[in-house]
């Protein structure tokens, strides 16, 4: 992974999650969906789950103490009503990062690295599940830094992924654009019969294909060739040289189910390190301001601005037409390029900016 990516991820996870996907929702294998099916068997328990490569975890029972590599598996669990059973954390969300109704209980979960989890605080934790974000990312704790399935076993602890965030880099992971979030949804289905919340999680499930749903049939009738063309400028990656969002990241989903092109959605990765020349020759209809939440709004608006103010200033970007004609899309980075039932309100956000006339309640 070449050093502008690593940076990029870097600072998108050290404030709140991994950002990386798995594409098998673009057209992939279609082994995530067969997963799902086998994480939820009629009586329940025993579960069984696969990691990237297939193989299988049988979890024999509802678990007691669970740690979370990072912010994002920790989200989809609080969403899921296991906060009672969260011992501890890596990569902890940021002040503001949560959805309200989430912050208290999971500002109780214990920080156990600011960063990745150690391995040997990890396997002292007392955890029976340890859920996974990373896999094959060893910059972030998955794979040569962290325990092995061995060292699990010896400590008591299953391990489990996220194959939505966690398959990126493996060679199963497809390589076609990502265009939905199905993958997204069968990782809280596959958490959901791990921690015995099955119904919890198909409530999350029906409630994100609704929105999503509303939003497909508002756009039906608008051809491909008339959705405009949406670059996600990370402003927090750095501004010397853009990051593109590819089409293997979860973003590019929530783009194309919102009724627009991602411009970099050719390019086989999840982030790729790009130029500003590629963006002036894309041209874009807009550019989504993805900065990520400061903990107040007041700071959070002030990043907005300054993201705004440096595209207008700068002079490589002054002339592009989503500059010329103000359309700026602000909207956090944390719903756009990180795996959640958020994903959801995010295409619907995305919709209602781009297209004002068919979808109601933007920006």
């Amino acid at each position: 992974m070449r050093p502008r990516v690593v940076r990029a991820i870097a600072a998108a996870v050290a404030l709140f999650a991994t950002a990386t996907a798995c594409g098998s929702s673009g057209g992939g294998d279609g082994r995530g969906a067969q997963d799902a099916a086998k994480a939820a068997p009629a009586g329940g328990f025993p579960v069984k789950v696969a990691d990237c490569a297939g193989r299988e975890t049988t979890i024999a029972k509802a678990p007691a103490r669970i740690v979370t590599s990072n912010a994002a598996a920790l989200e989809m669990l609080l969403q899921l009503g296991t906060g009672d059973r969260l011992i501890g954390t890596g990569f902890p969300p940021g002040k503001g990062t949560l959805p309200a109704d989430l912050a208290e209980r999971g500002g109780k979960v214990p920080v156990l690295g600011d960063r990745t989890v150690p391995k040997e605080k990890l396997l002292g934790s007392g955890a029976d599940l340890y859920v996974d974000t990373f896999s094959a990312m060893p910059m972030m704790g998955g794979g040569a830094t962290g325990p092995t399935e061995e060292e699990f076993t010896a400590a008591g602890i299953q391990h489990v992924f996220l194959l939505s965030t966690a398959c990126a880099g493996t060679p199963k992971a497809a390589k076609a654009p990502r265009t939905d979030l199905a993958e997204v949804e069968n990782d809280i289905r596959r958490l959901g019969a791990v921690t015995g919340t099955a119904a919890r999680a198909e409530e999350l499930v029906t409630g994100m294909e609704q929105r999503i749903g509303e939003v497909r049939a508002a756009l039906a009738a608008v051809p491909d060739g008339q959705r405009p063309s949406y670059f996600v400028f990370d402003f927090d990656a750095g501004t010397k040289q853009p990051t593109a969002v590819c089409g293997r990241q979860v973003a590019n989903a929530v783009i194309t189910l919102a009724g627009a092109r991602n411009v970099f959605a050719d390019c086989d990765a999840d982030f790729k390190p790009g130029s500003w020349e590629d963006v002036i020759a894309k041209n874009p209809d807009w550019i989504q301001l993805a900065v990520r939440n400061r903990g107040t709004e007041e700071a959070t608006r002030k990043a907005f601005d300054d993201a705004e103010a440096f595209l207008r200033s700068f002079p490589a970007t002054q002339g592009l037409k989503a500059v010329q004609e103000g359309h700026f899309v602000r909207i956090g980075s944390e719903v756009t390029t990180i795996a959640g039932v958020r994903n959801a309100d995010a295409v619907r956000q995305i919709a209602a900016t781009v297209h004002p006339d068919l979808v109601k309640g933007g920006q």
